[in-house]
């Protein structure tokens, strides 16, 4: 095996959804020069993983009709990013290389979601524009594609993988954005080269695939016979959704399984809005009402109608769906797939980075539905979770790229009057007309007082749930 595919930001997901896609195509078409060059972002700990059993790893499922333990060999190197910046450069750059994947989170973008153009005032971003060996996912391509156009290596699809709307498209905004803001000599050759030699074309992803615990290693352990620190457990159910936007080649991914579409924005807005939306939705209702786990939320039956009434009375009605996607099939799996408690996907985790998901998975349904003359009053109730979440939770603990802003726009007294006001302010999420959109902020107050009060007491005629039943 070759390698042929760099990927930034190797966590258990891109184990469990890209690296398998790409072993199941390279096996069914024999063409076996699309290894992958895995390399971490923020942590050396998955390049200490698998560097000692060179880069196998083991994917096990849970759920029904889960397969047997299974040992995937897609990955030929790992790179630790942040301890050789300038080896990510260099594989990027080399002429092997023809694909480029990213699974960094949306908040490994560093960008302004207002715009969605580069963020040129972070810190990091700025760092790597004076020209350090660059740390963030965006600089390390772009220097790398800046080798590529000075050294003839050919040219290269970088393919994001992340939940974002139109993440083709926004990715090759951000590289221009970052190219452009280099000094003209280095500047003006590249942007003249990017037309011709990169093309960034756009996916849907869909695998669930929680953190894995001790308890997980210890398993495998027994039912491998081998300790595998990398292992990474994951549903059955798998999904990857493509542009067809390839400027040297690519793996035979649709013999894995995968979909190639001309229709990837209306897949990505009924993920995004659909599963990713109510996932937010659980994780905060859990989150204020003590439950765990995503699957103690929707176990809930207050929850999971509150859940299901979101979907097909606000989302479904204001989505365009692409061609051969059932709706009200696809709200059902979603649920089914939530409720699976082998998978220990934590209301804290599905929680974490909520200012990066809230305006994408949330506030586009919202306006779909006023626009639309009528009242998204369950979608309103995921943001007053959220809010009650981030202004409830000490800013130690709260996991958000955007904790000290937040609760620097927080006031000291933390009640439904003061907190739903002060964070409707905050600019990064809401915009100006959403924000002093009338019926909105009294949907907002509304269910904030609702779950302030009974927010720990699920159960019983006086608990939240009874009280979402009755809203």
């Amino acid at each position: 095996m070759q390698p042929g595919i760099v990927h930034l930001g190797l966590g258990a997901f891109a184990r469990a959804h890209t690296a398998v896609y790409t072993e199941d195509a390279m096996l069914a078409a024999g063409d076996f020069e699309w290894g992958i060059v895995g390399v971490t972002q923020r942590s050396d700990t998955v390049a200490r993983q698998l560097a000692p059993q060179d880069g196998l790893f083991t994917v096990v499922e849970r759920g029904e009709a889960a397969g047997p333990l299974r040992v995937v060999s897609s990955i030929v190197d790992v790179i630790s990013g942040r301890d050789n910046p300038d080896l990510v450069v260099e594989r990027i750059a080399a002429p092997a290389t023809r694909i480029v994947t990213l699974t960094i989170t949306e908040k490994g973008y560093r960008f302004d979601p207002q715009t969605r153009t580069l963020d040129l005032k972070d810190p990091e971003i700025q760092a790597d524009l004076a020209g350090r060996a660059p740390h963030t996912a965006i600089g390390q391509i772009v220097r790398g594609l800046q080798q590529r156009s000075l050294t003839g290596a050919g040219p290269v699809t970088v393919v994001s993988c992340d939940n974002l709307p139109g993440n083709g498209e926004l990715t090759g905004t951000l590289v221009r954005n970052f190219a452009g803001a280099l000094p003209a000599p280095e500047s003006e050759p590249l942007l003249a080269w990017l037309p011709g030699n990169a093309t960034f074309p756009s996916t849907m992803v869909d695998r669930m695939v929680p953190a894995t615990t001790p308890g997980d290693l210890d398993g495998v352990e027994h039912e491998l016979g081998l300790r595998d620190e990398a292992a990474v457990v994951a549903e059955t159910f798998k999904q990857w959704v493509i542009e067809d936007n390839f400027a040297a080649g690519r793996p035979r991914w649709e013999d894995a399984g995968a979909v190639f579409s001309s229709d990837v924005a209306n897949w990505e807005a009924a993920k995004l809005r659909l599963l990713n939306a109510s996932h937010s939705m659980l994780a905060y209702l859990g989150l204020a009402a003590g439950k765990e786990t995503i699957s103690d939320a929707v176990a809930a039956d207050s929850f999971r109608s509150a859940c299901r009434r979101m979907l097909l009375q606000e989302a479904l009605p204001s989505i365009t769906l692409p061609a051969g996607l059932d709706g009200e099939q696809y709200c059902d799996e979603v649920l089914r797939r939530f409720a699976n408690p082998a998978l220990g996907h934590t209301t804290a985790k599905v929680g974490s980075d909520g200012s990066q998901k809230i305006g994408l998975r949330l506030l586009p349904t919202i306006r779909g539905i006023f626009d639309a003359g009528r009242a998204p009053a369950w979608a309103a109730l995921a943001v007053a979770a959220w809010m009650h979440h981030v202004a409830t939770t000490p800013e130690a603990d709260l996991d958000d790229p955007l904790t000290a802003e937040l609760n620097a726009t927080l006031p000291a007294r933390r009640d439904a009057d003061t907190v739903v006001p002060a964070l409707l302010g905050f600019r990064p999420i809401f915009e100006q007309d959403l924000a002093e959109h009338g019926g909105f902020r009294k949907l907002l107050l509304d269910w904030y007082r609702i779950i302030e009060t009974n927010g720990t007491i699920d159960n019983g005629p006086d608990g939240l749930g009874n009280e979402i039943n009755h809203g």
